[in-house]
């Protein structure tokens, strides 16, 4: 990440008491100082839509407290933006959060389960249009590292307009937008920053979850990262990937797994979890989680790749594979127009080419 953008320091209550009782009505503008992500806001609405009101959730602390909108499956309070978008009888709705507990299940989390098809919307970036978990027509897509969920609530709106509405999403703050993504995962992470409950949620195309009741991720100061992944044999960089940030996690005694956030400064993003063979959580061969995806194997150095993806064009993709030197590894990334399973395997084979892990790892095993 660049050091000549200041980095983002978002805004915050300092108890979750202060969490207000309904979230309040905001404009973007206004509310992008309080959330720890890129706002958008649309330069056009679908036809016939003439009004658009949008309300801030905003960060507190963790605590349980009588207050809408806040996540009801854990005692976290990350911030979080609701628009609805509505007239001429239709209405939609769309939610905007950094969804930073884990990675997104497939790269679209409110779709999990359901039939998804992709479409470009520019600047590489890919919306999956499907249907979400209260059997509403959905869409849902990554932009700087913002996870945007839409939800038709009353009405038909037909693809191309789904579409149309996400290729006009502008920053409503456009000075934020490089600082945010000049500012490391680490520090905008509501999990990284506090000690919630962990929110066990699938991550890809092949089953892996996190669970209890602690989150027990230990995130290595931005300041010190290079050389802690220096000393546990991990590379710096994937193609136009750099490492952004990593954390540990275990038991309390003993590490497990070791996670490594990669980033391009468009706000894209890789995930690596590495362990020693069978020390943690990954376990081969790795079973399909339940969603539509495709798989494969191949071969990297003789070694099998456990490859999943949900389009070949766009990704996102899932990678499982072992290392000679005794590890198991596991890639994720998100999709976009560039980041397609023949592009992916190519960062694949960059990382485990870059690994230099035999007698190296302070941290695992």
């Amino acid at each position: 990440m660049s050091h000549s953008v200041p980095r983002w320091r978002p805004q915050a209550l300092h108890h979750a008491a202060d969490l207000d009782p309904v979230p309040p009505v905001l404009d973007e503008t206004r509310a992008q100082p309080w959330c720890t992500f890129v706002l958008w806001q649309p330069a056009e609405l679908p036809r016939g839509c003439d009004t658009r009101t949008g309300t801030l959730r905003r960060e507190a602390p963790p605590g349980r407290v009588d207050a809408a909108g806040r996540t009801p499956w854990s005692d976290a309070n990350p911030s979080g933006y609701r628009t609805e978008i509505f007239g001429g009888g239709r209405r939609l709705r769309l939610k905007q959060f950094l969804y930073d507990w884990a990675f997104p299940a497939a790269d679209h989390p409110c779709l999990w389960g359901s039939e998804t098809r992709p479409h470009e919307i520019g600047e590489d970036r890919v919306v999956w249009l499907g249907t979400d978990y209260l059997g509403h027509r959905a869409g849902s897509a990554r932009m700087a590292r913002t996870t945007v969920e839409l939800s038709v609530l009353d009405g038909e709106f037909t693809d191309e307009e789904i579409i149309a509405l996400y290729a006009a999403l502008r920053p409503a703050v456009p000075e934020a937008l490089p600082r945010i993504l000049a500012t490391p995962f680490s520090e905008l992470s509501y999990w990284a920053r506090h000690r919630a409950d962990t929110v066990a949620v699938p991550t890809g195309v092949f089953a892996f979850q996190r669970r209890g009741r602690t989150h027990e991720g230990h995130w290595t100061p931005s300041a010190d990262l290079t050389a802690f992944l220096g000393k546990q044999g991990i590379p710096l960089t994937a193609g136009p990937f750099h490492a952004d940030s990593a954390a540990t996690y275990g038991d309390g005694t003993t590490v497990r797994e070791l996670d490594v956030v990669y980033a391009t400064p468009a706000g894209g993003e890789l995930r690596l979890t590495a362990q020693r063979t069978g020390g943690g959580r990954l376990r081969f061969p790795p079973q399909r989680d339940k969603h539509p995806a495709s798989a494969e194997t191949r071969h990297l150095g003789g070694r099998p790749v456990h490859l999943g993806y949900l389009s070949a064009e766009f990704g996102a993709c899932d990678a499982w594979w072992q290392h000679p030197d005794g590890y198991d590894l596991r890639l994720l990334s998100s999709a976009g127009t560039g980041l397609g399973r023949d592009t992916f395997f190519t960062l694949l084979t960059a990382i485990d080419t870059g690994l230099r892990l035999a007698g190296n790892a302070e941290v695992l095993g």
